[in-house]
């Protein structure tokens, strides 16, 4: 591995130097990007995939929902259409892409929409909601086209952006520098036992500037559901109950050392992030483990959970099929101010909001 990134290391110093130019042209101004009079939320990262930012999404849409009109926005990656859509709870994983119809899946009042074109999105959500208080954007740290009032960066506690390489040799496709734009800094997927002392060594890394906040999150996996709802009965995770992991996500490893901790974990697989899954496929893995034992059940993500949901399978596979849904948990009793921020930042600014 060291040697492949030594090789790649070129490659990655050309990158940087063209992710590096772009940046300074909007820091100067000579490209330009707009600000929204309405509270915009970025949640982002400088990191390819597996920093939690869909968890934070859903934590800050459930947040705000009860007390604002907010929307979130979403570029809908992977999906197989184009332009400014709104997701329904009939919407498919083609249209819409797994993370905006997982969001919509879970609070089903939620407004949430997909746009590649984060500027026309936004347009377009205000032509369909002009009451609206406020807006998330889900994974925009790098579209610079529009400037947050609020940006969080994510790191991931196992993977901190400062240990990490710019594209290819790495999975940075930012500037470390670029840090600096944000507000907050979350690092997440932290251990539950995290200690004050780690966290005071993982702050002095990061090296924040003085108006810059850190907050230190895990994931918290709740009760396993059925994928298919009608199909299966109720999951209770013992050390006796036989599993078989399934992934198509950015870090499939904290949920696979979960599962290893909590059930009788046969194997795993892992595929490809965001992995459209063929009914042969999944055929394919119940048939292996038909071989082992007829008690197992299939467990995955509720991200890939969206993804099979209009696949065509035979009954007795549909009722072996679980998700462990997962939120984000603040350490260190920080939720309440972490709320707080959120909370007046959206209330102070959302008065005669407009876009222009």
């Amino acid at each position: 591995m060291r040697q492949i990134r030594l090789l790649l290391l070129p490659i990655a110093w050309l990158y940087w130097c063209g992710v590096r130019i772009r940046n300074i042209l909007f820091d100067a101004g000579i490209l330009k990007g707009f600000s929204p009079d309405i509270p915009t939320i970025c949640v982002g990262n400088l990191a390819v995939g597996g920093t939690g930012k869909t968890p934070m999404t859903a934590y800050l849409s459930s947040l705000l929902h009860g007390n604002f009109n907010v929307a979130v926005l979403s570029r809908g990656y992977k999906r197989k259409t184009k332009g400014f859509k709104i997701v329904s709870t009939e919407s498919t994983v083609h249209e819409v892409g797994d993370e905006p119809l997982l969001l919509k899946l879970r609070q089903p009042s939620a407004i949430v929409a997909v746009d590649e074109d984060r500027m026309n999105g936004m347009v377009e959500l205000f032509y369909a909601y002009p009451e609206l208080d406020a807006i998330i954007l889900d994974d925009a740290f790098q579209h610079r086209w529009i400037k947050p009032g609020l940006n969080l960066l994510l790191t991931e506690y196992e993977n901190l952006y400062t240990h990490d390489f710019p594209l290819p040799a790495g999975r940075l496709r930012d500037s470390l520098s670029e840090r600096k734009r944000a507000n907050l800094i979350i690092v997440t997927k932290c251990p539950e036992n995290l200690t004050a002392d780690r966290c005071r060594e993982i702050s002095a890394e990061l090296k924040p500037n003085p108006t810059q906040i850190i907050y230190f999150t895990s994931m918290e996996y709740g009760m396993p559901q059925p994928v298919f709802s009608e199909s299966a009965g109720k999951l209770k995770l013992t050390d006796m109950q036989p599993v078989f992991a399934m992934t198509g996500i950015a870090n499939p490893k904290p949920f696979v050392d979960y599962l290893q901790k909590h059930t009788a974990l046969l194997a795993a697989k892992a595929f490809a992030d965001h992995h459209y899954y063929s009914e042969d496929e999944i055929k394919a893995i119940f048939t292996e483990l038909a071989r082992s034992t007829s008690q197992a059940v299939v467990v995955t993500t509720e991200k890939d959970a969206v993804r099979l949901l209009k696949l065509k399978l035979p009954e007795e596979i549909k009722k072996r099929i679980y998700y462990i849904p997962v939120s984000v948990k603040f350490l260190f009793n920080s939720s309440e101010e972490f709320n707080n921020q959120i909370l007046s930042y959206v209330r102070e600014n959302k008065s005669d909001s407009s876009f222009h």
